[in-house]
């Protein structure tokens, strides 16, 4: 029996309450496949950083790289000021640990509303690779002059050609790998960021050219916005860089039906990589029961995958479907899902 060690940290809010369900699943799952899983759980988040003053320790990195993957649950706390969490912790992992794919699924499932007229699973099921450590989001960049009327600000997008044909590379794979359309549409804007915009065009079609049965597309990321709403039919898996990927991606989880059904994967397929819902920690809803673990119990899902146990990964996504197909969840909306977290929990893992 393969065995896997799983770095879990539930977080703030309402994290605890889904990483529980979704840890359910998972073992559901692994049962039923002859996979082991072995949790260890961190307390890093809110309440930790109000008691020391602490985020993520340097040492704790060193802790994170002996795990197989991580689990987290969300981090966010209503008495920590907005940033400190969000870099202390989760940019802190993604850049140290080199979590250089954002992996977003975007798949309607049966019975779940979603806000685009005459569109249903058939239509909606596609993915977004987004590169998740390059780009603007690296901070690189400055400011003079505060306070004075002739304040100048910059924040700069850069990028490298292996930053950029590594991500390229990986999205040419996974297109190959979930053999649907074999299509992969680059989405940037290179009308008017020409410098990195052709760097992310050339690589795309050099690249391409290892894979003659993967049909390149390109879109304008204004023109992505559009087609997403209007024809998300068309799209198999999108690749993009970090700022656009973080725009688009939003845009994919409400088509998909919002924030409880969305889940993601911060991958370094060399390394090791990390699972969340997107939702984040709504901290209102914690302790009640009521929030939705569907994209929890997704984005364990998705680690069972990356870590190659494609069968245990697809029983449990099914078993999400069936328990959507069955209609008793009624929406995805934390307090009317009809059904309690805990509920939701063992209604996916009694049909895994």
């Amino acid at each position: 029996m393969t065995t896997y060690n799983i770095a879990v940290i539930p977080g703030d809010g309402t994290g605890p309450e889904v990483v529980r369900e979704g840890r359910k699943t998972l073992d559901a799952a692994a049962a039923k496949h002859g996979i082991g899983l072995n949790y260890t759980e961190f307390d890093f988040g809110g309440q930790r950083y109000l008691r020391t003053g602490e985020t993520l320790p340097d040492a704790a990195l060193d802790d994170l790289r002996t795990f197989d993957a991580i689990y987290l649950g969300a981090i966010g706390h209503p008495d920590v000021k907005p940033g400190i969490l969000e870099k202390g912790i989760l940019l802190k992992a993604r850049f140290a640990l080199d979590q250089y794919i954002n992996l977003r699924p975007v798949k309607l499932y049966p019975n779940v509303e979603t806000p685009l007229k005459d569109k249903g699973p058939d239509e909606i099921d596609f993915v977004i690779v987004r590169e998740n450590t390059g780009g603007i989001y690296t901070g690189m960049g400055g400011s003079t002059m505060v306070g004075t009327p002739f304040e100048i600000a910059t924040q700069l997008m850069v990028y490298s050609r292996p930053v950029v044909e590594r991500c390229i590379r990986y999205a040419y794979d996974l297109t190959r790998r979930r053999n649907r359309k074999k299509q992969l549409t680059l989405v940037h804007k290179n009308n008017v960021l020409t410098e990195v915009g052709d760097l992310w065009v050339r690589v795309h079609r050099e690249v391409g050219a290892e894979y003659p049965d993967i049909k390149q597309d390109y879109n304008h990321v204004d023109a992505c916005t559009m087609w997403m709403v209007k024809s998300p039919e068309f799209y198999d898996v999108i690749v993009t860089e970090n700022l656009f990927g973080d725009i688009i991606t939003d845009l994919g989880a409400i088509i998909q039906g919002g924030m409880g059904i969305a889940a993601g994967g911060n991958i370094n397929p060399e390394g090791v990589s990390m699972f969340e819902p997107i939702g984040g920690s709504a901290p209102k809803y914690t302790g009640q029961n009521v929030i939705n673990p569907l994209a929890a119990i997704s984005a364990g899902g998705m680690m069972l995958d990356t870590l190659g146990e494609h069968e245990a990964a697809s029983s449990l996504d099914k078993a999400v479907e069936a328990a959507l197909s069955s209609g008793r969840i009624k929406s995805m909306a934390a307090g009317r899902m009809g059904m309690g977290t805990s509920e939701v929990g063992d209604l996916v893992a009694s049909l895994v």
